[in-house]
């Protein structure tokens, strides 16, 4: 007599703001593309902040064999914060403005691609990152990104053309701010744009702070942006965008697996989400914490 396989139970979380586009069609592509022969699955809205990263803890407590966040980069964080330390494993269909952490994973950003990918369930056992009592899963930074972030935040309109839009009004009121950054009792202490704690590569949209960084290897990289005259920005911004904004003599990269940063502005945003701060942080890697289905 054979024996029948048990089925895996998906629960996707979508959040019906994240990103542009109609999220409507999106069960239409789940029912129609999920290998339903796999999988059991029921769909959750979230209905405010947080939400769901509580759906996500209550998934995991439940015995859901993979939680997957349907929305960007601040959905990403919220559920995939709350899934570390579990074996639930988290995926990820990405309809967001940025997508920094699919992208990394190499994610396809077509919906029917990504399904597909769970099918697969690829997974690997990723590392975090924790910054006093906070994790997040991508990149954190102290800087203008993390001004950015704030504005983006209360932001009407979401998408790339937002983001542009903030950076370029924004850009010509930012004060560098001072970082004092301790790695192994040595002190060094310097004036900022970007302060950025890299577990993957980017930002989203393609812009890379960290080509090098690798989810698996147990470091992070500090990526620091130097002070610069405004005519050197588009040639910065290009580097960004093209992987070697880190050869530029405006950026450093230090590898780290524990370091100490004081700020001098308590203000700092983790995975693209907003969060005001301690003036000393404490951050450090979380070897292999998450699991999660890639590309």
């Amino acid at each position: 007599m054979t024996r029948r396989k048990v089925k895996k139970k998906i629960k996707f979380i979508i959040n019906p703001i994240s990103g542009i586009g109609n999220k409507n069609d999106i069960p239409r592509l789940i029912k129609q593309h999920l290998d339903l022969n796999l999988f059991n699955y029921d769909i959750t809205y979230t209905k405010h902040k947080e939400h769901a990263k509580h759906i996500a803890k209550e998934s995991a407590k439940m015995k859901y064999d993979i939680v997957c966040a349907v929305g960007g980069d601040g959905s990403v964080h919220e559920v995939g914060t709350a899934l570390i330390g579990t074996e639930t494993k988290l995926a990820i269909l990405p309809i967001g403005s940025g997508n920094g952490l699919a992208r990394h994973l190499k994610i396809p950003l077509n919906i029917k691609d990504a399904i597909n990918c769970i099918n697969k369930n690829h997974t690997i056992k990723m590392d975090t990152v924790l910054v006093n009592d906070k994790s997040f899963l991508n990149v954190g930074g102290y800087g203008f990104d993390a001004i950015i972030a704030k504005k983006f935040n209360n932001f009407g309109k979401r998408g790339i053309r937002g983001y542009a839009y903030l950076i370029a009004r924004e850009f010509f009121k930012y004060n560098p701010i001072n970082v004092s950054i301790d790695l192994d009792g040595k002190i060094k202490t310097l004036p900022i744009v970007l302060c950025t704690v890299a577990n993957a590569s980017q930002f989203g949209n393609g812009f890379t702070v960290s080509p090098k960084s690798d989810v698996t290897d147990g470091e992070l990289e500090l990526c620091i942006l130097k002070p610069f005259s405004i005519w050197s920005a588009p040639s910065i911004i290009f580097r960004f965008f093209r992987k070697n904004g880190h050869k530029s003599r405006f950026t450093e990269i230090i590898r780290f697996k524990k370091i100490t940063i004081l700020l001098s502005k308590k203000i700092a945003h983790y995975d693209g989400e907003p969060f005001d701060v301690k003036e000393k942080l404490k951050i450090s890697v979380v070897p292999k914490s998450l699991n999660i289905l890639v590309g």
